[in-house]
C-alpha cells in the first residue's frame, strides 16, 4: 500500500531553518509529480512548492528564495528546505504525490512546523 511520511517539523525561532523530508513508499516514484501544501490555523490548504518527475521545480512567490524542493529519486524521498523562515510560515506542511496520469493523488499525513517571533 502506498504510503507519504513527512518529518523533520517542530518550533524555531525567525530566521532559523528547517529541512521537512516525505519519505514514500509502495509506489513508482519517478512516476510521480511531488507537491508541497501547507495549512495555517483557520485558513485553507495552500500549495507551497512542486518538483516534476524530471526535477522541474516551481516555488510560490512567498517562498521564493527562502524555501527549496528537491528530490532523490534512489531514496523515493521529497525535501523542503526552509530557511529565513518566518512566523507567517506557521503551519502543517502536507507531501503530495501525483501520478503523471493525474489519476492518482496520494497524501500525508503532515508534520507541524511553529516559528515563533
Amino acid at each position: 500500500q502506498a504510503q507519504l511520511v513527512e518529518s523533520g517539523g517542530g518550533l524555531v525561532q525567525a530566521g532559523e531553518s528547517l529541512r521537512l523530508s516525505c519519505a514514500v513508499s509502495g509506489l513508482t516514484f519517478g512516476n510521480y509529480n511531488m507537491y508541497w501544501y501547507r495549512q495555517a490555523p483557520g485558513k485553507q490548504r495552500e500549495l507551497v512548492a512542486t518538483i516534476s518527475r524530471s526535477g522541474r521545480t516551481n516555488h510560490v512567490d512567498s517562498v521564493k528564495g527562502r524555501f527549496t524542493i528537491s528530490r532523490d529519486n534512489a531514496k523515493n524521498t521529497v525535501y523542503l528546505q526552509m530557511n529565513s523562515l518566518k512566523p507567517e510560515d506557521t503551519g502543517v506542511y502536507y507531501c503530495n504525490a501525483v501520478s503523471w496520469t493525474g489519476s492518482i493523488t496520494l497524501w500525508g499525513q503532515g508534520t507541524q512546523v511553529a516559528v515563533s517571533s
